[in-house]
């Protein structure tokens, strides 16, 4: 199978090919750091994760950057009306923001670059610009000229005329065209400033990511990631000052995640972008807090990553029963065999030539079918919704196999080895996508080794069943009610009661 990657650039899938054989650069443009995490500044992060995981699935050696904006005008304003400094607003917000990435799995990227540790970069690409006939210096200032770049606006495919209709006239000191942007500003007294060859100074926005990302990758990478938000004029920028700089192509393949879009009952039902400026931001630590890490994770990667990421209540919803099902599932088979779903358990291609010799080999080749058919999910544009709905398919054929062969009431021991297997095959696939990195469930459904919670429990089941046995249904009711509402499901079965987390 190849893979096929859609380029922002190019508006087509493209058979990907990297720069170098095996080796994969990406780059995704990462937070500014002035204020508390939303899950907005997660949707990238989540899905270049998984990006990430499925080209190590098909060996590729990748190096993921993502950069930190700690020199901004936001955080200038910001720590100014804070009472504090840069310095410490940027560093408070950057652990918040590693932290989230934590929360939530994203636990592969190689390198978070500082714009404020590579000035002497910056400040080299700048002058080379200058040099090259790019770019000017006025009045401390240096602007990137776009009537050099006959290109400008390939990317976003906006001519140089659409760009000044919806630019401020002439702002700048020494600002030539309306359409030119900053590469290095004057700093005004008592602003974060360094020395350059234009006097004190800091970057501006776009060549802070243009001379991180050469640095790391090279003057030509692979991937370059961002919000949809970013393509004009960040990327944009971006794309024309580095190939003026180098004379080359700058990235291979531009990929571009769509929106965070918010729906709640106070906006009147209808949908807004989220955003900072909006008032709608949701932060994450309170998202995953109420619902879980996993649930956030999961419905960010069951939308395909170009199209917006619809957040509303009824869509959260839909992922927690989305979720029970695969741990429903899991639960079952750990119930089945009396064992945990651990990394050393067998999948359907570890014991295929064994089940290809009884009465099941066709349940095994619908198995092994599905999971070619994930890949060629995720090898069709990363499309990891496209992919969930294969894992879902998949936990149906292993729940239709238990309950035609009637496992649960017979307790076959081969038969429920073919459905574990199935059942692994399918957490192994939910892997490469960061999902069920944690399925060692006890047959209560508690994770391993949390024994007191499962004696407690024991308990209040124990209770339930006393209470019912008595005919005290209102206080059997109101024990199920109480754990419904922390999250707590009980599920009544002929061989006892269960519990599961919702």
């Amino acid at each position: 199978m190849s893979l096929r990657v859609y380029n922002t650039l190019t508006k087509q899938k493209e058979l990907f090919e990297p720069v170098r054989p095996g080796k994969v650069g990406m780059y995704l443009c990462g937070p500014t750091v002035y204020k508390s995490p939303h899950i907005g500044h997660m949707v990238g992060p989540v899905i270049f994760d998984a990006v990430k995981r499925y080209l190590k699935f098909k060996g590729y050696e990748v190096s993921w950057i993502v950069n930190i904006t700690d020199v901004d005008d936001k955080l200038i304003d910001a720590a100014n009306k804070q009472q504090t400094t840069v310095t410490a607003l940027a560093e408070r917000h950057t652990r918040e923001y590693f932290e989230c990435l934590g929360l939530l799995g994203v636990d592969s990227i190689d390198r978070f670059p500082k714009a404020s540790e590579h000035i002497p970069e910056i400040v080299a690409m700048c002058e080379g610009l200058i040099s090259g006939g790019y770019a000017y210096a006025a009045e401390g200032n240096v602007w990137f000229d776009v009537t050099r770049d006959p290109d400008y606006g390939k990317l976003s495919h906006r001519s140089v005329e659409q760009q000044e209709a919806g630019t401020r006239t002439l702002e700048g000191a020494g600002k030539r065209n309306p359409a030119d942007f900053a590469l290095w500003k004057s700093a005004k007294p008592g602003e974060p400033a360094w020395d350059s060859p234009w006097g004190p100074g800091r970057p501006g926005w776009h060549i802070e990511c243009s001379a991180m990302s050469m640095k790391y990758l090279g003057p030509t990478f692979d991937i370059h990631g961002g919000g949809m938000d970013l393509m004009f004029p960040h990327h944009e920028n971006e794309l024309a000052q580095s190939e003026s700089a180098t004379g080359q192509k700058f990235v291979n393949y531009w990929m571009h995640n769509g929106l965070t879009k918010i729906r709640t009952k106070a906006q009147g039902g209808q949908w807004q972008d989220m955003h900072e400026s909006s008032g709608n931001a949701i932060r994450v630590r309170a998202l995953v807090e109420q619902h879980g890490a996993e649930l956030i994770r999961y419905l960010l990667l069951s939308t395909h990553y170009r199209r917006p990421i619809d957040f509303s209540e009824e869509v959260i919803e839909a992922s927690k029963k989305g979720m029970s099902v695969f741990y429903r599932l899991f639960e079952r088979i750990v119930r089945l065999s009396g064992k945990p779903l651990d990394d050393a358990a067998p999948d359907m291609e570890a014991i295929s030539a064994a089940i290809f010799e009884t009465p099941h080999a066709a349940f095994a080749r619908d198995v092994l079918g599905l999971k070619m058919k994930f890949l060629e999910m995720m090898d069709d544009d990363f499309n990891t919704a496209g992919a969930i709905a294969v894992l879902h398919e998949l936990a149906g054929a292993t729940n239709a196999f238990i309950e035609r062969n009637d496992i649960e009431r017979t307790k076959a021991a081969d038969l429920t080895g073919y459905a574990a297997a199935a059942a692994q095959t399918l957490r192994r696939l939910a892997l490469i996508l960061g999902l069920f990195r944690n399925p060692a469930l006890t047959p209560t459904g508690a994770a391993a080794g949390d024994d007191t919670l499962e004696k407690v429990m024991g308990l209040l089941i124990e209770l339930r069943a006393e209470a019912r046995s008595s005919k005290n249904f209102a206080l059997a009711d109101s024990i199920r009610n109480g754990l419904t509402r922390i999250g707590v499901t009980l599920e009544d079965r002929a061989d006892g009661t269960i519990w599961r987390r919702q």
